[in-house]
């Protein structure tokens, strides 16, 4: 994805430098480069990256794990780790924070690109699947809106609604739901109002 917004937290200056070169000659924009867990948290919620490469040894009290968890739990912004360090213990807390990748430095371009590209796709599907998610509990609340028993008049057949005021069907489904109503005569209600409209 040209033109995705990339943050580095990285502590090693000549290490960021050469990280944000590479990005920016693979076409992607880096607005900043932190050098600590703090500080890459108060520049996720300003500027709101596409991604965050992060490496997991840090300046300051917050490591880059911990960030990361910060990161993806306040902004919903994915994390690509970018580390020196394989180790076990490491390994398993990185991986608690659902990371999006884990690159072992020192790296290739085409892995970098690789790991960006899958990442922020991985992300844009999640996105899709949570805002479908939300849209079909939608749907399923207004269909539950309509289920159950609906105390209607034997007389006029108008509707009483959870107030207590008693409205037309019509305009209590239309209220209550997507469908709306256009009106005719069946042919019946044609027999006994308009009797000689119809052709026997």
């Amino acid at each position: 994805m040209e033109n995705a917004q990339i943050m580095i937290v990285e502590d090693e200056n000549i290490v960021a430098l050469e990280i944000q070169l590479r990005l920016e000659s693979l076409g992607y924009v880096v607005p900043t480069v932190v050098s600590s867990g703090e500080e890459a948290i108060k520049k996720a919620e300003t500027t709101h990256p596409d991604l965050v490469l992060m490496d997991i040894k840090l300046k300051g009290e917050m490591d880059g794990i911990e960030a990361a968890e910060r990161i993806r739990a306040c902004f919903d912004i994915p994390v690509v780790y970018i580390t020196a360090y394989a180790d076990e213990n490491t390994l398993q807390r990185a991986k608690i924070t659902a990371p999006y990748g884990y690159i072992l430095k020192p790296f290739e371009e085409r892995e970098l690109q690789a790991n960006i590209e899958i990442a922020i796709y991985k992300h844009q599907m999640e996105k899709k699947v949570k805002e479908l998610m939300l849209k079909l509990q939608d749907a399923f609340t207004k269909i539950k809106i309509l289920s159950g028993l609906l105390p209607i008049c034997a007389s006029c057949k108008k509707i009483r609604d959870d107030k207590g005021y008693w409205t037309q069907v019509e305009a209590y489904i239309q209220e209550h739901s997507e469908a709306t109503f256009t009106h005719g005569i069946c042919p019946e209600c044609m027999k006994k109002l308009y009797p000689k409209y119809v052709k026997n």
